[in-house]
Parts: C-alpha cells; sequence; structure tokens
C-alpha cells in the first residue's frame, strides 16, 4: 500500500501522508491541508469519517461485531474480569496484578467518602429535577471541593485524581437516586466489593438490612463493563475536547454526562422504557408495533433494535441478553411492560424483515429491562450508564493529556451574509 494519498485542487495536486492503526486501519494525515492549499478545509458534518485522534484504549469494527479494550474481547471481559479490573486496564493500560487490583480497591473505598457540604447541594435540587442534570451539577461542583488541579506530569497526582472520582461517583449517583425517592443520603461500606456497594447505597433501607442478590450483582457487574467505554462517542469526545483546554478531569467528566444525556446517545436506554411503556398503554398489542415499525410512512420508531456502529451485530447485547434472562429468572418479576419487552424481542429474533436487515435488540434494549426489573426509575437509567462509562472517560481523558494533544479546535464553512454596511436603527 502507498504511504501516501493526493488530494488534486484546481488543477494542484497535494500529497499527504496514511497512517495506519494496528487493526490495519488507514487515515488520511490532514494535518497540513490547510497550510499547504492556502485556505482548502475538509467538511464532515458529525465527523462521521474524521478521526479526531490516535487512541490505545479501545477497538470497535461494527461492520464484523467487534468490541474490545486494550486489545481483549469484550466477550472474554465479560465473562473472567470484574468491573475494577476493566477499569484498571482501560485506564492505565494492562490488567492489575492480584497486588495491584487490591490497592485500587482499597485506595478507591478510602476515598469514597464526600464532603457533607455536597449533601447540601443534593438536597437543594427539587424530587422531581431529572437525574442527569444533578448528576452533572454535582460532578462539576466536585471542583470546588476539590480546587487544586491534576499534575499529569505526576502519576501520582494523576492516581490520587483518578481512585478520587471512582470512589465519591457511586455516592454521587446513590444519592442522586435516594433524593428522588425521599431516602436518606448515605454511605455504604467498606467491607464489601464496588459493585456490591453501589446496590447497598442505592436501595439500603434506614428500617432494614440489604440483602445482596448475586444475580443482581453478576448483572450489574456486566453492564458496568459493557459500558465502559466505546471509543470516539459523543461523550468521549466531548470529553477529551474539554480537556484539551486543560480544564480539569472533573469538569471534564461534567460535560460528558451532559453529552451523554442526549436520547440520541445514553438516553436510548431510557427512550426504550418510554416506547414500551407506550405500547402497553395501547393495548400491548407487539405486532401491531412491529407492523408500524416496517411501515416507512409511519413515524413510529422502534427503540432498542440495531445500531448505528454495528453493522452486523451488538456483541455487548449478546453478552448481556442472559443476564437479562437470569435477572427475570431469579426476581420472578410480573410486569407487563417486561412481557411487551419479551413479545418485541421474540417477534424480531423470528421476523424475516429484522432478520435480513440484522435489526436485532441491542445493548440498550436488555440494559433498560435489566434496570426497571432491578427497581430502577426509568429516568435513572442514563446515569447508571455513566456509573459504567466513568473508566473509559478517564482513561480518554489521561490519554489525551498525556499525548499532549493541541486544544480542539474546529473550522467550519462560513454560509452567512457577506460584508455589508449598517443601517442606523431609524432607517430600517
Amino acid at each position: 500500500m502507498a504511504n501516501t494519498a493526493t488530494i488534486e485542487i484546481n488543477g494542484e495536486k497535494h500529497e499527504f501522508p496514511l497512517v495506519e492503526g494496528t487493526e490495519k486501519e488507514v487515515a488520511i494525515d490532514i494535518t497540513k491541508l490547510r497550510a499547504a492549499t492556502k485556505g482548502v478545509i475538509t467538511i464532515d458534518p458529525g465527523y462521521k469519517n474524521t478521526g479526531s485522534c490516535e487512541s490505545g484504549v479501545t477497538f470497535l469494527d461494527g461492520e464484523q461485531g467487534i468490541l474490545r479494550y486494550r486489545g481483549y474481547s469484550i466477550e472474554e471481559l465479560a465473562e473472567k474480569a470484574d468491573f475494577l479490573e476493566v477499569a484498571y486496564l482501560l485506564i492505565f493500560g494492562e490488567l492489575p496484578t492480584k497486588a495491584q487490583n487490591e490497592k485500587f480497591h482499597e485506595d478507591i473505598k478510602a476515598e469514597a467518602v464526600v464532603d457533607e457540604d455536597v449533601k447540601k447541594i443534593v438536597e437543594t435540587f427539587p424530587r422531581s429535577a431529572h437525574p442527569m442534570g444533578v448528576i452533572a451539577s454535582l460532578t462539576s461542583a466536585l471542583t470546588a471541593f476539590n480546587p487544586s488541579s491534576v499534575n499529569v506530569d505526576s502519576e501520582e497526582d494523576m492516581y490520587r485524581a483518578i481512585v478520587k472520582i471512582l470512589g465519591k461517583f457511586p455516592v454521587l449517583v446513590a444519592w442522586t437516586l435516594r433524593r428522588k425517592q425521599g431516602l436518606p443520603l448515605n454511605y455504604g461500606s467498606d467491607e464489601i466489593g464496588y459493585v456490591e456497594n453501589i446496590l447497598k447505597m442505592m436501595f439500603e433501607k434506614p428500617n432494614h438490612p440489604y440483602e445482596q442478590n448475586k444475580v443482581l450483582i453478576n448483572a450489574l457487574d456486566k453492564l458496568l463493563i459493557l459500558h465502559a467505554d466505546h471509543e470516539q462517542n459523543c461523550s468521549t469526545s466531548t470529553v477529551r475536547i474539554v480537556g484539551s483546554s486543560h480544564a480539569g478531569l472533573f469538569a471534564s467528566l461534567s460535560a460528558g454526562i451532559s453529552a451523554l444525556w442526549g436520547p440520541l446517545h445514553g438516553g436510548a436506554n431510557q427512550a426504550v422504557l418510554e416506547m414500551l411503556e407506550g405500547i402497553k398503554a395501547d393495548g400491548g398489542d407487539t405486532k401491531k408495533y412491529m407492523a408500524k415499525a416496517k411501515d416507512k410512512n409511519d413515524p413510529f420508531r422502534l427503540m432498542g433494535f440495531g445500531h448505528r456502529v454495528y453493522k452486523n451485530f451488538d456483541p455487548r447485547a449478546r453478552i448481556i441478553k442472559k443476564a437479562a434472562d437470569e435477572v427475570l429468572g431469579d426476581l420472578g418479576v410480573q410486569d407487563p411492560i417486561l412481557d411487551v419487552a419479551k413479545g418485541l424481542e421474540k417477534e424480531a429474533l423470528e421476523d424475516s424483515y429484522f432478520v435480513d436487515r440484522k435489526l436485532y435488540p441491542n445493548v440498550d434494549f436488555y440494559s433498560g429491562i435489566i434496570y426497571r426489573a432491578m427497581g430502577i426509575p426509568t429516568d435513572m437509567f442514563t446515569v447508571m450508564f455513566a456509573l459504567g462509562r466513568l473508566p473509559g472517560w478517564i482513561a480518554q481523558w489521561r490519554e489525551m493529556r498525556l499525548r499532549k494533544e493541541p486544544i480542539g479546535r474546529p473550522r467550519q464553512v462560513y454560509i452567512g451574509a457577506t460584508e455589508r454596511k449598517f443601517v442606523p436603527i431609524e432607517e430600517r
């Protein structure tokens, strides 16, 4: 393969180097395009064909249905690792040794206390506030209680900031849920695992000890792993571009949470449940709605099927479908909304229209089902997504800062009015 690409503009040819990744992805390096062509730029709305960086964190092949963190397949990690092992892998590049893993967990536990004044902030939010707005605000507020910036040239400083946010963020998530439900803001226990503690903090009642359920622990652990990173998506790109201004870690993460909030991104699993509730309210006829989904003239959109990146299948969905079946079986949940979900799943997996187009249930479909069965409110689903994505955002922020990437500053093609004279207000 040639190592350059030639671009011809107005009869003048310009050569630009090709960059090849370790998985044989090829990109044209147009860093010097504007200078070489005296002002010509590229335009790519949504950056669908533009690489914003070189990254060693996550490899994704949507055509083949492949997702790997630092070279490890998502299937193997979900089966053999726990969430904190995966977090360590994403952030630091290698799976931890037993000693490193134990220290990582202990250091996170030591940071799992939030300044009591943060409780006052939580209590100022009305219970009707959307949890994503609350968690974004609380994450940003951590900056006020930790004002010193991270010295990215110090591994010790960087590590301390990482364990601090990994320790405090689950507390903020639990408090966001408990504020919504009118429950006292509590802490968990430093004597149990990370995922077990998340469940305890969220669901423990003040008058009754919380009993752990291994099926729920396993399902949540897998969900967090599956959501931990997903290459340069909207929220991850936001974290990187905000961080490129040398904004702090907490501020950059807060920006990523806000980006995740949108229904086209992290809000997709919430949109799935809202769709299911709408179908139930209309009688629960899944065949009717499958027919509507196939009708190009019908505005109904089937949420939670297919994926904008995966053109074959979502590898995460295969893993989490099993966990969803286990959760529903173990809890014995009797819920007409979940009955609608199972009906849609059965129709889609057997209908040639969906099978031929590879419109299979995706990770958002199954994660929404699991969260509902656990008793997590619909508008908390995206907060749980953020909890899982946290190590990926940290890893991407850390990588960007260590690589000393320049500040993000996209160009534009101006399509507004050309120069014109100012008209005094009396003459307009």
